[in-house]
């Protein structure tokens, strides 16, 4: 800059001499053509400086870009450096997590997963129009359940389910999956047997209390193994399995008082339009479960069969008199339905149980049937579905918010087979039919918390003679819950 302003300073006095000059000839001689010519020199040097004073400013800005630019890439490889050190600390650090769906805790590649879930159900039951023959008006702890669920190895999951809510503490599931894929699953310890479809429903998502009469007749919970899946994006979803499928025994008879009783189970279900964009066919499914076993009794027994038919109000309307065995096949078969569409649900199911029984000398084949229909409708307008259902506005009344209404309705019935009568039950004591209806509401607060109130009716046919108490006169029962699942 000191050079440019020399220059500037030299030019400008030499032009000013010159001008003076050519002034002071001009006055004598006139302007003469080398005085023009150091003009133009003069313009030419002035042009000069101007580029080099640009090229000078120019030179200034590149370096100051260079200089921005190199801070900004040494700060981007920071970020980078801290990016990464936050990744690897990621990768090996364990997540701990807690929400409506329970707590977690994992690794950091989800190869290990470990959760904890829980279900508390405490119920009311209360007897009404009873003629003097008393039901049992109670509260109740119906299930008191930890949930106990993970994963090992990425692929192999586990399920535990001690039960605290009845009189005698029990392991309620317990069980491995081998997760190969989808499509193929492997499953073996303590379950619910793949049969019915209101029996496989999760205990929190029932429209009422109690399941149906159809539940009577089908498998709950059994110790064996399956293979299992879901096909085509869950499309369709299979099960088939082997399990102890020992009867439902008196307390004199154990799974050891019966020999070649393993049974056979399975279910196939479809729910062809679960992936469309179909809405009205989205929630449809259908299929039929199913069981074969072979039971011979062996030794002396001084009684065997079921403990017995329960109605809604969980009493006894059915029981096999002592001595009754099962002495042979047994068969059962359940073809089953559901359909949500909107705040609609629907669910049906009908059941056969067929089984060879004898007594002394007198045996029997008895097919036994059951049949029921459930449906809800939610007030508030959330979709229906079988899973549960999971409330658009939790109760939060500082909000005028109060959670979601379902009004549900049900009927079913079970008919136990004419050939039981007299010789393997006794017709005094034991209807050989149950009819019962329920209406109620459900109050879902939350995704966690539910509350129940319901009211069922049954009538009998027969089991109205000497000594009989539940089937003398129908069962009129008021049903509470206040449910915790988490």
């Amino acid at each position: 800059m000191k050079l440019n302003r020399l220059l500037i300073g030299t030019i400008l006095g030499v032009q000013f001499t010159f001008a003076a000059f050519a002034d002071d000839v001009a006055s004598t001689n006139g302007l003469s053509s080398d005085i023009q010519a150091l003009k133009k020199e003069i313009q030419s040097l002035e042009q000069k400086v101007s580029a080099l004073e640009l090229q000078s400013t120019q030179n200034q800005q590149s370096a100051q870009v260079q200089d921005l630019d190199q801070k900004f890439r040494v700060l981007e490889r920071k970020r980078e450096i801290d990016e990464e050190a936050a990744t690897a600390t990621a990768a090996t650090t364990p997540k701990i997590t807690l929400g409506a769906n329970g707590f977690g805790f994992s690794s950091a590649d989800s190869n290990f997963v470990a959760t904890l879930h829980g279900l508390v159900q405490f119920d009311s039951r209360t007897f009404f129009n009873d003629h003097g023959i008393k039901g049992n008006d109670s509260f109740i702890l119906r299930r008191a359940r930890p949930i106990f669920t993970g994963t090992v190895y990425h692929d192999f999951d586990f399920v535990l389910v001690p039960e605290f809510g009845s009189s005698t503490v029990q392991i309620l599931d317990a069980f491995v999956n081998y997760r190969y894929q989808p499509e193929l699953q492997l499953q073996a310890g303590k379950f619910k047997s793949p049969v019915g479809l209101e029996a496989l429903q999760s205990d929190t998502a029932t429209f009422f209390n109690e399941r149906s009469l159809v539940t009577d007749l089908l498998p709950n919970r059994d110790v064996g193994a399956e293979l299992h899946g879901d096909l085509f994006g869950g499309a369709v979803g299979y099960a088939a399995g082997i399990f102890n499928g020992a009867p439902d025994f008196s307390t004199t008879a154990t799974n050891a008082d019966y020999e070649d009783n393993k049974a056979f189970a399975g279910r196939i279900f479809f729910q062809p339009w679960k992936t469309s964009d179909v809405g009205l066919l989205k929630g449809f499914g259908f299929g039929v479960g199913g069981s074969y076993e072979s039971d011979r009794a062996v030794g002396a027994l001084s009684s065997g069969l079921t403990s017995g038919y329960t109605t809604d109000g969980q009493q006894k309307f059915f029981t096999y008199t002592n001595g009754v065995l099962a002495n042979g096949t047994h068969w059962r078969i359940s073809p089953q339905a559901y359909y949500c569409y909107g705040p609609f649900g629907i669910l049906g199911e009908y059941a056969i149980s067929d089984q060879r029984v004898s007594k002394g000398t007198a045996s029997a084949d008895l097919r036994n049937q059951a049949w029921e229909i459930s449906g809800g409708w939610i007030l508030t307008g959330e979709d229906a579905s079988y899973t549960g259902i999971t409330p658009r506005h939790p109760f939060n009344p500082r909000k005028n918010q109060w959670g979601a209404f379902q009004i549900v309705g049900r009927y079913a019935d079970l008919d136990v087979d004419d050939k039981a009568f007299p010789t393997f039950a006794n017709p005094n004591t034991s209807a050989s039919a149950a009819h019962a209806w329920s209406a109620g509401i459900n109050w879902y607060l939350n995704k966690n918390i539910r509350v129940n109130a319901s009211y069922s009716h049954t009538i009998f046919d027969g089991g109205n003679g000497t000594g009989a108490t539940v089937t003398k006169q129908p069962e009129n029962v008021f049903f509470t819950r206040i449910q915790l699942a988490f």
